[in-house]
């Protein structure tokens, strides 16, 4: 077995564990071995892989949560790829890349994926876990693989990347003026007129960047990567802050770029998008922060599948020890039981904008989604159930307790997660309940120690989910939960709210744009219609197959379920599936 050790030294604190607690518990060192050595110069400590044990006791013994050891089947030796130093994190085996193909990537967020991309982009010389300093020794290490050509070319300059970012929310912080000026800048193509239209962009580009939306940003973003002229393009998280509508926009001018002869790579955390893009995928799994491992490549099918089922079945590596599934009804249950609260029909009228809203009811228990285009008014609907937008018409009276959480989140609070977290409810984080089914579920216990205003846009979406949870209240608001969140804690945010609705008879809206995750969380639907910027019109609940089969016929997509998993899958314009379900009017997973 290869042994890696790995230390989080952003965590590491020997101050406050009374100077290195790790190397004085540690089994080898206490029988005059040297397994932890310290550091002297950068004061901190150093595990020897070759004289660990891997028993475990320093794992266990850190306050901080710093240090993790994995055992790992030798064969990957060969295959070790990067490694950020001694006791950093490892990186194993590479992404394929393919002319004419959307090669698409799965896995946890901190597993490797944005150091494959710098790998494949030229911005970081692999080392191959030594000293390396050559792309000759590169080419070398990927013989006989499909690399081997690439790296080649990358090594003579033949191959000029693109890299679309992840956090396009950050892009005001780094560029200033009009859009139309940036996109024109980043037009080496002369394709300008027709990205423009394509992504729908006519009505910003007189606008500044710093007022832009997050669904504009990504679409600048997006614009600003297609107009430029290169071999490889990458994009990351494509679809953050879109509507469906625009997510399968995206989707399809994503694969024709590839169609054009270009190499693809896409990271993507909605399924049911990296399922309608993507060619093939690798599934990179593995521990965030210490390790992570590309599996071979798979068919788009199989390897979501076997992502979901937590098992690689050509390299037999269980990675997960339990399995993903939907429910392969097409509607729940009808909800019955008592009403928490009836709320009236509502007017908000900004003069340019108009949104109306039918009245309805929500019951105790239940989890209610809220579908619809991007500008069409859910956000200003749940800042009226919210209290903090005041309807025009009608009124919002009552006696009701509300956590709202928003969907673009800021925070200028000085501390840690924990202090955070404790003021709302101290209690709650020591509860054994809310241990397992809200705080380990989303890994707030890692991020105790961190200061609130260092955390990644990840990190902060998931404590600010924990926080709106963690409040006593009888309806619960969450604004597009899912953006930054990896699949994996996408489900785990949607099982969390589903089971602490259920156990604590309380009530969710959600407003989500990842069918999946509607599809796992709601027992009923509030669906938005209208003309995007103009006006719009939200329905009352209803049940899930009426609420489905109306919202994908304003979009004009039909879903199926995967027969093995249940997994929500879209169907390709025009198919023989799609052709069908549409003129029976069944767009919802027949």
């Amino acid at each position: 077995m290869a042994r890696i050790a790995v230390i989080d030294y952003d965590k590491c604190n020997p101050n406050k564990c009374g100077h290195f607690l790790c190397e004085r518990v540690c089994p080898v060192n206490r029988m005059g071995g040297e397994a932890i050595i310290i550091d002297e110069e950068n004061y901190r400590p150093i595990i020897q892989e070759a004289s660990c044990t891997g028993c475990g006791i320093c794992v266990h013994k850190c306050p901080f949560n710093a240090i993790t050891i994995v055992n790992l089947p030798e064969q990957l030796d060969e295959d070790c790829v990067h490694r950020y130093g001694i006791n950093g994190f490892v990186l194993y085996r590479l992404p394929v890349v393919k002319e004419g193909m959307v090669v698409g990537i799965l896995g946890p967020n901190g597993t490797g994926k944005t150091t494959a991309v710098k790998i494949l982009s030229g911005q970081l010389l692999p080392n191959l876990c030594g000293d390396n300093d050559s792309w000759d020794n590169v080419i070398k290490a990927f013989r006989g693989n499909e690399l081997q050509t690439y790296f080649e070319r990358l090594k003579n300059k033949e191959i000029r990347p693109v890299v679309k970012p992840q956090y396009v929310d950050l892009i005001p912080k780094a560029v200033r003026g009009k859009v139309r000026d940036l996109l024109r800048k980043a037009d080496e193509s002369g394709r300008f007129d027709e990205v423009v239209k394509e992504l729908e962009l006519e009505n910003v580009l007189d606008r500044d960047i710093r007022h832009l939306s997050g669904g504009e940003l990504q679409r600048v973003a997006i614009a600003a990567a297609l107009l430029r002229n290169a071999e490889f393009y990458f994009f990351d998280e494509p679809s953050s802050y879109l509507d469906i509508r625009q997510r399968l926009r995206i989707a399809k001018i994503i694969r024709k770029l590839a169609e054009s002869g270009k190499n693809v790579l896409a990271v993507e955390h909605d399924l049911a998008i990296l399922d309608y893009m993507s060619d093939i995928i690798h599934v990179v799994y593995g521990k965030p922060g210490a390790y992570g491992i590309f599996s071979q490549p798979k068919s788009t099918r199989n390897g979501i599948n076997e992502f979901l089922r937590g098992y690689l079945r050509d390299e037999n590596v269980r990675f997960r020890p339990y399995e993903i599934n939907f429910s392969k009804k097409s509607e729940r249950k009808s909800q019955e039981g008592e009403i928490l609260v009836e709320y009236p029909p509502l007017v908000k009228d900004y003069g340019s904008f108009r949104l109306e809203a039918e009245g309805g009811e929500l019951y105790i228990g239940e989890v209610v989604g809220i579908v619809g285009p991007n500008g069409i008014g859910k956000t200003t609907f749940v800042k009226m159930l919210a209290g903090v937008e005041k309807p025009t018409e009608g009124e919002i009276d009552w006696s009701l307790t509300v956590s709202y959480k928003p969907q673009y989140i800021k925070t200028d609070y000085e501390g840690t997660v924990y202090e955070l977290l404790s003021k709302i409810d101290a209690g709650k984080l020591m509860s054994s309940f809310y241990k397992s089914e809200l705080l380990n579920p989303l890994g707030i216990p890692e991020l105790y120690d961190k200061n609130v205003n260092d955390l990644s846009g990840g990190e902060l979406q998931r404590v600010a989910i924990t926080a709106c949870l963690l409040r006593d209240a009888d309806l619960y608001l969450l604004d597009e939960p899912s953006a930054h969140l990896d699949v994996e804690q996408r489900l785990a945010v949607s099982k969390a709210i589903r089971s602490l609705m259920a156990k604590n008879e309380k009530t969710a809206l959600i407003v989500e744009h990842d069918v999946m995750m509607v599809d796992y969380l709601s027992d009923r639907l509030i669906v938005f219609e209208g003309q995007p910027g103009r006006f719009g019109k939200a329905s009352k609940p209803m049940g899930m197959r009426e609420g489905m089969n109306r919202f994908l016929a304003s979009v004009g997509v039909t879903f199926r379920r995967d027969p093995d998993t249940g997994r929500p899958r879209a169907n390709k314009e025009g198919s023989v599936k799609d052709r069908e379900q549409k003129e029976r009017g069944e767009y919802y997973y027949t």
